[in-house]
């Protein structure tokens, strides 16, 4: 979760550090710090608890030196709590070695008590101090810095991306990963480290990703990747496809109001140059016929909203690939010993690639034989790098913590998959209808915008007092009616739940009382009368107790009319596509009560972007 930068250059490293932990502030934090090695050669190093802007007022008062040598960290705090203490950077070897560090050391405890025996006194509580005393006792011992870190890493237990440097050795950071995300930036005479590509985007656009356990090591002119035993490795060059403008809010009042506008183009985005003809052809699977033909079950594995989005992606690939399909959370998925094979696809969903649930899924999925296949929106991330396929969206850079446009995109993806296996599996015989849908999907998501953002804000303002509100849905409806549910609790931090309409009878209809919101994604008429005709007697059942009932239903339901006391009209469309249409009033109401309750929607409490420890 924490934001990692590094950089050695001819400018000043100070404002290039602070201006890429504001491009990481999405991930989450709670303390800020950078070092820099100043023009004398000796290393400065300043930290705060709090926001960026907390080490900013303090770099105010009295700047660190004009070095251009920099490492910069944003802190979640685990091992010991936020305070300037526990911040990074952390220092070694008479305060002449700084290191930043995200994830957590496993074994730190028995570093620990071997320091401790050594003489050596911890300031913190924090594991990384561990790593920076290991880095300083190698570093006295060799006098290199690379040797040194090599001597470290392949100590180390856990999930780690480690930057140090030292400022016997101006002009170099070294660089370590062991699930967790480390990118590097190739710029024209400097380069640059990230936590993603964010941190240095508005420098460079070439990037390179570094594998599991590899170091690196970056000088103004040179970069050096090694695995962990010293042999030198060839990374994955890649250009970033976004520039820097698209990380910034752009005039919007929120990150979170500009990618719930955004979502149109992800979703166009991600549907262009996948369609050929009346077909979905993936150029990334190219190939593959063979891998889709020849499995006889799907698990689509995620966390949080993309478990969702696989929920709706479960429908579509057994609707038109006809092969069953599990969806599982991938915290729970290798705990539970599953019954996979050779002849079993794996599907990951992560956003950023980097989800530490989702990447041990992944790895425990390849390692018992079954195909891997993942979807994902970062480029040289580390979950499509560990799968045998990888099937991008192109949402382009989402800040604010609360998933939207990603999600629809996320959604995109699943539909163009289970389109392609469909054709490639022989199961769909004639998917124009469903292209043709799918073609309309970015302009009917702006439909929806245009026509109900402000109605939908007016009912978040008149219900800014609500305590709980209810969400209910069937068929693809119950996939958005959770993820509705999971929008309103992370940025209103008010209780709220996603049903199964057809659960309301077994439980649920007992926490409806007299004035109680409940929101009902109402499914086509034309597409199932029976399914329909349920959701409106569910709807009757919750109003004869007195419920506020809203529905989500197309333009033209009538039926739902004397039953509703609100209603958001989406545009008509084909069953399988109607979540993306239903989720995007959802968000537009999460966002609009989490306002008129004077929060932050981009940097809800106890959140972060990235979840990059189980």
């Amino acid at each position: 979760m924490c934001g990692i930068v590094g950089y050695v250059g001819p400018r000043p490293s100070q404002d290039i550090l602070l201006a890429g932990l504001a491009r990481l502030e999405y991930r989450g934090y709670d303390s800020a710090g950078i070092a820099v090695i100043d023009e004398q050669g000796d290393l400065g190093m300043r930290k705060k608890a709090g926001k960026l802007a907390v080490l900013r007022d303090s770099l105010a008062d009295a700047a660190l030196g004009d070095g251009t040598t920099g490492i910069g960290h944003t802190r979640w705090a685990t091992h010991g709590g936020p305070t300037d203490v526990n911040a990074h950077p952390h220092l070694a070897d008479d305060d002449k070695l700084a290191v930043i560090h995200n994830g957590i050391i496993e074994n730190f405890a028995p570093l620990r008590d071997e320091l401790i025996a050594e003489g050596v006194t911890f300031l913190s509580e924090t594991d990384t101090e561990v790593a920076a005393a290991l880095l300083g006792r190698e570093f006295r011992r060799t006098g290199d810095l690379q040797q040194a870190f090599r001597a470290v890493v392949n100590r180390l237990e856990g999930a780690f991306t480690l930057l140090a440097m030292h400022e016997d050795q101006p002009g170099l950071v070294v660089g370590a990963r062991r699930n967790s995300p480390l990118v590097i930036g190739l710029g024209e005479g400097e380069n640059f480290l990230g936590s993603d590509v964010a941190a240095f985007v508005e420098h460079t656009r070439k990037a390179l990703a570094i594998g599991q356990d590899q170091m690196v090591a970056i000088t103004p002119s040179e970069v050096t990747v090694t695995d962990f035993e010293g042999n030198v490795v060839e990374a994955q060059p890649f250009d970033v496809s976004w520039d820097a403008a698209a990380a910034e809010k752009g005039g919007w009042p929120s990150f979170m109001a500009k990618e719930v506008a955004e979502q149109p183009e992800a979703v166009a985005d991600t549907i262009r140059g996948r369609i050929q003809g009346d077909d979905v052809v993936i150029p990334e699977l190219d190939g593959l016929d063979d891998l889709f033909t020849g499995i006889n079950r799907v698990i689509v594995t995620a966390c949080g909203t993309a478990s969702y989005a696989a929920l709706v992606g479960k429908y579509a690939i057994e609707q038109w690939a006809r092969v069953p399909v599990d969806v599982e959370l991938a915290h729970e998925f290798r705990y539970r010993d599953p019954v996979i094979g050779a002849e079993t696809l794996v599907v990951s969903i992560s956003q950023s690639g980097e989800t530490m649930d989702t990447l041990m899924a992944v790895k425990y999925a390849r390692e018992r034989g079954a195909k891997t296949l993942s979807i994902c929106n970062t480029q040289g991330a580390t979950i499509p790098r560990e799968s045998d396929a990888v099937v991008y969206t192109h949402a382009g850079p989402e800040v604010a913590v609360a998933s939207t446009k990603a999600f629809s995109a996320q959604i995109t993806a699943l539909l163009l998959l289970g389109l392609h296996m469909g054709r490639v599996r022989g199961s769909l015989q004639n998917g124009a209808a469903e292209v043709a849908e799918l073609q309309a999907l970015p302009e009917k998501v702006a439909q929806v915008l245009a026509g109900e953002k402000e109605h939908v804000s007016q009912l978040a303002g008149w219900m800014a007092d609500t305590r709980s509100v209810l969400f209910l849905g069937r068929h693809v409806g119950y996939p958005i009616a959770l993820e509705g549910a999971l929008k309103l609790k992370e940025i209103s931090y008010i209780h709220a739940e996603g049903f199964a309409a057809g659960e309301l009878k077994h439980g649920p209809i007992a926490l409806i009382e007299p004035g109680q919101p409940v929101f009902v994604m109402v499914p086509s008429p034309r597409h199932s009368a029976l399914i329909h005709s349920k959701v409106v007697s569910n709807i009757q059942e919750i109003r004869a107790r007195g419920a506020r009932v809203i529905v989500v239903a197309e333009e033209g339901d009538a039926a739902v009319l004397p039953y509703a006391d609100e209603v958001i009209r989406i545009p008509l469309a084909g069953a399988l596509f109607e979540p993306v249409l239903a989720v995007v009033p959802l968000q537009i109401f999460a966002m609009a009560l989490a306002t008129a309750k004077g929060l932050d929607v981009d940097q809800p409490r106890n959140l972060a972007k990235s979840v990059t420890v189980e």
